[in-house]
């Protein structure tokens, strides 16, 4: 058996010649140094940096990506027999050197792979030095730019000429940190005979049949004869099942069938069990490898087929059309070492707390840590997985193509096993930039990458993970033929609303699927006030200007604000309704799209979550509380839901949208009433709505027409969905008074408190916000309606008693009301 020695401690860190004028220089020659880890995180655990994610600190740190830096241990290693010993690095950032005894064993050039040295005829009984030397990433990008010639990018950073997490150069949302270090896990492995180099499982359904079928790869220590005389066996092991087969050559076929096998499902549509597949080798009775995974058999088609609108982006799993309800999953940390398995399954339930089945890992981040998906396969969130090419034209020529043809295969290989994978797609936006973002003539005829989204790319994942389809792009049309962000075809971003245009726009629009479009508003108070600590607070002091990262974005934040929403008059106004006006945003991009299956199948959010604490797109912030867009997409992502659509003639439509796997009954009325409560016409609403669909019924004239629009508001009260509201004017044009309200606070109870909440006057958009009075409080639900005659429960959760005062009061409990009526009085 493969005997396996970590060599994750005992490392130290040091600065190679830096220059005399660098911050570098001044730093001790032995830094404790943690494994995985990164620079960045050394110098902070031990002092010698501020924190980089508070106040202005990012730029006190740039030079730290221009520093060349060496990571040192003592190996203590005894001969143990076997013929031989690798030394494994499963991620390496990025451009190393590994030496031991003074001996230069290798070099690397990418962060998204996994790097085995053979030292077997180096290591010596005793104490053996090790040490990993990393160059300036930065300059070494720039260096294979200078060789190449520059290409178009969407940022001044050279991320394209490197492979490397794009997102450390910096981006809309995320700062410039530059990182490097021993990333992930390192090891001895010293074996004999035979190791599985790899292992190429394919999962299937044939009727109620699961179907496995294995391609291993062996390295072998000694001739092929050995494998005939020993009798090296192959064998494959999966629920009570398994096959034996006799190895003649490195490559062995083998196939194994699970009669009534269970169906792994995405969450919603049934369970998700998952079997432990085994590959072992054996020579004799002697097991010398094995490698295990938890696997699940489902099958999955990407539907692109052409109908009478264009073509369908319709994933269809185990034989069934499911409308994607998703999120764009970002790195969780400018670190990833520092996550924990803890803090993905923090994030993940946080996604299936906000009704999410999907999300996506985009293509400027990484390929996530086995944890990740993981965790996706045992809860029943499907993953779509991006290669990593984000935002910019990418050289095909050495030294990057071999290495995207090796980090490929690395990372297909090793995801494969995954029920929960169920796309690969080949670049983020890369397609649409040279049809939109004047890179053809910059270009001329070099390449920028798309050979490897529609030529190299496609035959590797038909090689290693034959059951999981791929894409080309996001967005795409499926063909070069069509624009990429042709509505009427493939996967769409919609980015003109939040750029240029106002939210209401995306009812203009009829996707098939959008998989990229969202607004943006401030990370929660006391996230804001951890990371920043300007005097005073405003929305342009340093801190909060260098923790927006888009361009223009506190202009586009007043911009997309001004139409809908009164004009704050202070922070904590600012603060509310830039978070309220993302909320609104969004549900109603959702609410829309949705209310349109089957045309459209699909919305993918950006973005579920923050690397860092920071105003941007994300519902939950970079401290991981979730903002009140995170409530806003519960709401609108759940199973069920009404939502109330204006039409072109100016009439409403009632759609009731049922993604649950049984039909559903709704019974209720539809009314519409006086500010004060009083019932001005109503209308009952009865119907079915079969499962996996959705049907509209027209709001009766007398219900969907005003007499006074400033004071009124349509209320839909149906079984089996949360209750909603259209108002026929938007908030900052509406009559509302100050609101007079009711609040009965409970006690606190395992945890939680509940508010009860009661008002004379309708009340929009209230919000608590129970963190300013302890951070790690948060609520269950955000953006209410109240109407007369009812009461509105919400739930706090908190570590701790909360004070029923502050909670029923400013700034902790808000209201558009409150906004308007202050500003009518000045």
């Amino acid at each position: 058996m493969t005997q396996v020695s970590s060599l994750t401690r005992g490392w130290t860190l040091r600065a190679v010649a830096p220059d005399a004028a660098s911050p570098a220089s001044a730093l001790p020659d032995s830094i404790p140094a943690t494994v995985p880890g990164t620079v960045h995180t050394d110098l902070l655990t031990a002092g010698l940096i501020d924190d980089p994610y508070l106040d202005l600190n990012e730029l006190k740190d740039e030079w730290i990506g221009h520093t060349r830096w060496a990571y040192r241990t003592t190996v203590e290693w005894a001969d143990a027999g076997e013929e031989r010993t690798e030394l494994v690095f499963d991620g390496l950032d990025t451009v190393a050197t590994v030496s031991l005894n003074g001996e230069e064993v290798g070099r690397t050039f990418n962060q998204h792979r996994t790097y085995r040295f053979d030292v077997t005829d180096r290591l010596r009984a005793g104490a053996n030095d090790l040490e990993v030397t990393f160059d300036s990433a930065w300059e070494y990008a720039e260096s294979v730019k200078a060789e190449l010639g520059d290409l178009p990018n969407a940022y001044p950073t050279p991320f394209g000429f490197i492979r490397k997490m794009a997102a450390n150069f910096g981006w809309d949302w995320g700062p410039q940190l530059v990182t490097a270090g021993i990333w992930k896990d390192v090891r001895l492995e010293s074996w004999s005979g035979a190791r599985l180099a790899e292992v190429r499982p394919a999962l299937t359904l044939d009727g109620d049949e699961g179907v496995v079928r294995v391609t291993a790869l062996l390295a072998t220590s000694g001739s092929e004869a050995d494998a005939v005389a020993t009798g090296r066996v192959l064998t494959v092991s999966i629920g009570g099942r398994h096959v034996d087969v006799p190895v003649d050559g490195e490559t062995v076929d083998a196939e194994v069938r699970v009669p009534q096998a269970a169906v792994w499902w995405p969450r919603g549509m049934g369970e998700q069990p998952l079997y432990e597949l085994e590959v072992s080798v054996r020579e004799g009775e002697t097991t010398s490898d094995s490698w295990t995974r938890r696997v699940g058999f489902r099958t999955v088609e990407l539907d692109t087929s052409e109908d009478e609108a264009g073509s369908k982006f319709t994933f269809i799993i185990n034989g069934i059309p499911l409308f994607i309800r998703g999120a764009n999953w970002i790195p969780d940390d400018c670190f990833p070492s520092r996550l924990t398995e803890e803090r993905y399954r923090d994030r993940i339930e946080q996604a299936i707390g906000a009704n999410l089945n999907m999300l996506r890992v985009w293509g400027g981040g990484i390929y996530e840590r086995d944890e990740f998906y993981g965790i996706c396969d045992e809860l029943g969130v499907l993953t779509w997985q991006d290669f990593l090419f984000a935002c910019a034209a990418y050289p095909e020529e050495e030294p990057i193509r071999s290495e995207v043809v090796a980090e490929a295969r690395d990372n297909v290989l090793r995801l494969s096993t995954h029920p929960s994978l169920v796309l690969w797609n080949g670049c983020n936006e890369n397609i649409w930039g040279w049809f939109d973002w004047n890179w053809q003539e910059e270009l001329g005829d070099r390449t920028w990458g798309l050979g490897y989204y529609t030529e190299l790319l496609p035959p590797i994942v038909a090689e290693l993970a034959p059951t999981t389809p791929y894409w080309p792009g996001s967005p795409f049309s499926g063909s070069m033929e069509f624009h990429p962000n042709d509505f009427d075809r493939g996967n769409v971003h919609i980015w003109d609303v939040w750029n240029r245009v106002d939210y209401t726009t995306y009812a203009d629009y009829e996707p098939r699927f959008v998989s990229e479009f969202g607004f943006q508003g401030p990370p929660t108070w006391s996230t804001l006030t951890r990371s920043i600590h300007d005097q005073p607070l405003t929305p342009e002091s340093p801190g909060m200007l260098l923790h927006q990262k888009a361009a223009d974005g506190n202009e586009k934040l007043a911009r997309g604000m001004e139409p809908h929403l009164p004009e704050p008059q202070s922070m904590e106004d600012w603060h509310y309704l830039t978070q309220l006006n993302q909320t609104r945003a969004i549900v109603f991009a959702i609410e829309r799209y949705r209310s349109q299956r089957p045309h459209c199948m699909g919305t993918i959010v950006w973005q579920l979550n923050d690397c860092w604490p920071v105003t941007s797109w994300a519902a939950v912030d970079g401290d991981g509380r979730r903002k009140p867009l995170w409530h806003g997409l519960r709401r609108s992502n759940a199973e069920r839901i009404v939502t109330v659509q204006p039409m072109p003639d100016g009439s409403l439509m009632l759609v009731a949208v049922n993604d649950s796997i049984e039909d559903w009954t709704v019974a209720g009325s539809i009314r519409r009433l006086a500010f004060d409560g009083t019932v001005l016409a109503e209308q009952a609403v009865s119907l079915t709505v079969p499962a996996l669909d959705s049907v509209g019924e027209p709001v009766d004239a007398d219900v969907a027409t005003p007499d006074d629009a400033r004071r009124e508001v349509v209320r839909v009260d149906v079984s089996g969905a949360r209750a909603t509201s259209h108002v026929f004017v938007e908030d900052k044009a509406l009559a509302l008074q100050a609101a007079v309200l009711q609040v009965e606070v409970g006690e606190w109870r395992d945890g939680q408190q509940a508010v009860d909440i009661t008002a004379g006057e309708f009340v929009r958009g209230l919000c608590l916000f129970p963190d300013r009075l302890v951070a790690a409080a948060w609520t269950d639900d955000a953006d209410i309606d109240i109407v007369p005659g009812e009461v509105t429960r919400i739930t706090v959760t908190s570590p701790e008693p909360l004070d029923a005062e502050a909670l029923g009061s400013f700034p902790v409990l808000r209201t558009v009301n409150e906004v308007v009526a202050a500003r009518a009085v000045v």
